[in-house]
């Protein structure tokens, strides 16, 4: 029997080859594997629509990815210290926009008090360091450094794609419903990468109910889990906000018979954190660090849409535990490697039912 606190349960052997480095064109051309009780069906993701009903609600993460990576260079500190090139990808907010926590390269170059000095004479000082990360106060207002990182900040790419962002990226790697006043993901919702404004509309035709939740995805989705027993790891935090419009929605859809389908991991983890402490969805605000692994209650969500995770990632632990088990879980990604879907951030999905 699948030892379900065991990190290894978790891993899976993947061809290089099926890792997507671009997206395919339309983004409802993605393939889509429909799994229900290990019966599984091959589709394209165009065809979502068939598979939900009058009254179901579809749950999409509206948070906007910002350009989050940025260049610069501390300068000397004197004759031991030269100036040292500095990449750093912002983690999180603390606060407002003006002070971040951010992931740096190379980190134990850098010390408290330190400047770090960007294009356009923008600087930001080092407010404190916890191994790879450190606190960086910009010296601009929160609405000016939105505005820097527009115009200088890269789009951040996963680890995994082993290519520089292009111009497309800044367009492919958002959804087509991000919203402008939800800014602030350092990864996209990738799950919903896939749907366009043709298959929204086909949606809302059938009575489906598209509702609105955020969660600013942090580049902690990105950590490995390093803890052989997988309840010793902690997870990351991450804002998120379900707003009392779209918990009235929820909520009457499920005393309706509508199934609630989360589109993605992120809207899974918010939706239950919403629910967790009443077992019933309310409107909900701030951080959630939410751990979902095998043996979890769900209370909300009836479907997932989601892509292929990396292996021993807690995305991963989250599906397991979503179709009720490792193995179910394993079978899925066997049946995705045998039949060439493409993986991570740019593949193809899957749409999930809880058991």
């Amino acid at each position: 029997m699948t030892n379900i606190y065991d990190l290894n349960s978790y891993d899976y052997m993947l061809p290089r080859e099926r890792i997507a480095t671009h997206p395919v064109s339309p983004r409802d051309a993605a393939k889509l594997l429909v799994w229900e009780q290990g019966r599984a069906e091959h589709k394209i993701f165009a065809d979502l629509a068939d598979y939900l009903h009058e009254g179901d609600v579809l749950v999409v993460n509206n948070s906007r990815v910002i350009p989050a990576r940025l260049h610069g260079v501390r300068p000397s500190r004197g004759g031991d210290a030269p100036p040292v090139n500095v990449e750093i990808l912002l983690h999180r907010p603390l606060g407002d926009f003006s002070t971040w926590r951010v992931f740096a390269r190379p980190a134990k170059r850098l010390r408290e008090s330190d400047l770090v000095q960007f294009a356009d004479g923008v600087t930001a000082e080092i407010t404190g360091r916890a191994e790879e990360q450190v606190t960086l106060r910009f010296n601009l207002a929160p609405d000016a450094v939105s505005d820097f990182l527009h115009s200088h900040g890269e789009v951040p790419l996963p680890p995994y794609i082993e290519r520089a962002a292009d111009t497309s990226d800044a367009r492919e790697y958002q959804t087509v419903y991000a919203d402008d006043n939800a800014p602030g993901s350092v990864a996209a919702p990738t799950a919903g990468l896939h749907f366009t404004d043709e298959l929204l509309t086909k949606l809302r035709a059938k009575n489906v109910t598209i509702a609105e939740v955020t969660l600013h995805v942090g580049a902690g989705t990105f950590l490995s889990v390093m803890t052989s027993d997988i309840r010793q790891h902690k997870m990351h935090a991450e804002w998120g906000e379900v707003s009392a419009a779209t918990a009235a929605i929820i909520a009457r859809a499920k005393e309706t018979g509508g199934k609630i389908i989360a589109v993605g991991t992120t809207a899974t983890r918010l939706l239950e954190t919403a629910a967790r402490d009443t077992g019933r969805i309310t409107a909900w605000s701030g951080e959630t660090d939410i751990f979902i692994t095998p043996g979890f209650e769900f209370c909300v969500v009836d479907g997932l849409v989601t892509n292929f995770h990396l292996p021993k990632s807690t995305l991963l632990m989250l599906v397991s535990a979503f179709m009720g088990g490792v193995e179910e879980m394993q079978a899925l990604y066997a049946a995705a490697i045998a039949n060439a879907y493409r993986f991570y951030s740019y593949g193809d999905a899957c749409l999930l039912t809880r058991p």
